[in-house]
């Protein structure tokens, strides 16, 4: 079966199909943490989204076919800020190094436990300032770029069709976060390439004084030195369109003179808190971390695989409203899965690893995927192979499952241990013995003795269902261990 992909291009503003420049090396870049903070879920959502397109490319064009870059941004001037603030008994580049190295060290535990894979590169800016100092000479060569007030500026109104991606005019924009607006810039527009740093900040030597580069700047330059002067996906949150993104495109294709720096522009939409925007203001600023490891959020912990599905519920583009009964949501469904998986009998023990890791997804869903990650089809067909009884329904489910990256082989290894474990210490006798009291109360109409019968074993975690013997009619009850 040969799979087409489509994916929404934010560029041409259409879904298309995807046609990499070089199948046997996709490449896609993806904007990743500015490490001043710890990565809140706002953040975990493109993580999230594009490690899925990352794991879709992967089964369609092979896994040593399909080079990913995410960056981490480790100079800016929000990192400063925070390293004066949190470590004042230090000199600032020291400080600055504690905040990157703490803040870089909780990104990967909280996107790996969101079952992320690493991404097949992950630049640090700082380390990457040459290629940068090259870029702004090469901007300035071609009339690009100009010295003024003490900073090297990219002039936008050198470039024809700068605001493409986001459909603005040159005489409509306004400088975006990060961008200072000062009477040295040729137009409002005009962003920072290079800014002079005091002997405080951290800087490196240049044509043009010590400096630190500009946030737009550092993207372009690791890509190109990752990926090549043009690749085939560059993606991000929509509130990075414009300026980040647009800014990018003007850098690379200016310095390099192409009229592309990625042939698709994928860009996942919004997030907000049970129906508010995310702000410390309110209250409802959430880390990932807090949710993995506190009762912050709903008043207990929820595990990785919850919160991807949770965000995974909804197609990339569209906003997110995160909530309690969302997570719960979602817990009740991949708890319904994984149980179902294990009751088709599929075996989590060291000789089936290979033939279950080998096990690959439903056909339906893998083509829902295709189609620029439809979400409501991936989900419809999970669902219908839940409620499926053969065995092939288990492995299709599981298969499917794993390419979404909600389980693998040893989390479900974990998950049938645990359950193992429960069923070791349910009173089997003692269950059957309530069933038959409870029987007989419904025999004789006491309802609300076998309504209390119901209830005092759903709270040890039994569940009852009942039902009537196809010959006799009789009323019979089954009974299963609820896991979570």
């Amino acid at each position: 079966m040969t799979i087409k992909i489509k994916l929404y291009n934010t560029l041409t503003r259409k879904k298309e199909e995807f046609l990499p420049i070089d199948a046997n090396n996709v490449r896609m870049y993806v904007c990743g943490p500015t490490v001043y903070d710890y990565a809140h879920i706002g953040n975990a959502r493109p993580a999230i989204v594009f490690d899925v397109v990352f794991r879709l490319l992967r089964h369609v064009y092979g896994e040593n076919h399909v080079t990913y870059v995410r960056n981490i941004t480790d100079v800016d001037d929000k990192i400063n800020a925070r390293a004066a603030r949190d470590y004042p008994e230090l000199a600032l580049n020291d400080a600055i190094k504690k905040v990157t190295e703490k803040t870089t060290k909780q990104y990967h535990k909280d996107v790996k436990a969101l079952g992320c894979l690493e991404p097949s590169f992950e630049p640090f800016a700082t380390d990457h300032i040459a290629g940068m100092l090259a870029m702004i000479e090469k901007l300035i060569e071609k009339n690009h770029a100009y010295v003024a007030g003490g900073e090297v500026l990219f002039d936008i109104s050198s470039m024809s069709n700068y605001g493409a991606l986001s459909r603005r005019k040159i005489d409509e924009q306004q400088a975006g976060a990060r961008i200072k607006v000062d009477a040295h810039k040729k137009n409002a527009g005009d962003f920072v390439l290079w800014k002079l740093s005091s002997e405080n900040e951290p800087g490196w030597d240049s044509p043009w004084g010590r400096g630190r580069p500009g946030w737009h700047l550092e993207c372009s330059v690791m890509s190109e030195a990752l990926l090549g002067e043009v690749f085939d996906i560059h993606g991000g949150g929509l509130d990075l369109i414009f300026p980040h993104h647009e800014n990018e495109i003007a850098q690379s294709c200016c310095a390099h003179d192409n009229d592309k720096m990625a042939n698709y522009w994928l860009h996942n939409g919004f997030l907000q808190v049970e129906g508010q925007k995310m702000s410390k203001s309110l209250g409802n600023f959430i880390i990932i971390n807090e949710l993995l490891e506190t009762d912050k959020f709903g008043g207990k912990k929820w595990a990785g695989d919850v919160l991807r599905l949770a965000m995974l519920m909804t197609n990339y583009k569209e906003p997110i409203d995160f909530s309690v009964a969302r997570l719960e949501e979602a817990q009740k469904i991949l708890t319904k899965w994984k149980e179902k998986i294990l009751n088709l009998g599929l075996v989590f023990e060291e000789k089936n690893r290979q033939e279950i890791e080998a096990l690959g997804p439903c056909s339906k869903l893998l083509a829902a995927l295709a189609n620029d990650l439809d979400m409501s089809g991936v989900i419809s067909n999970l669902h219908r192979h839940a409620s499926g009884k053969k065995l092939h329904n288990g492995g299709r489910l599981f298969g499917s499952l794993q390419l979404l990256g909600l389980v693998s082989f040893d989390s479900m290894k974990e998950w049938q241990s645990a359950n193992d474990k429960q069923d070791e210490n349910v009173d089997i006798a003692y269950i059957e013995q309530q069933i038959s009291l409870r029987l007989k109360a419904l025999k004789e109409k006491d309802w609300a003795k076998a309504d209390e019968i119901r209830n005092d074993l759903a709270t040890k975690g039994i569940s009852l269902k009942d039902s009537k013997e196809e010959k006799t009619g009789e009323r019979i009850t089954k009974w299963e261990l609820k896991s979570g």
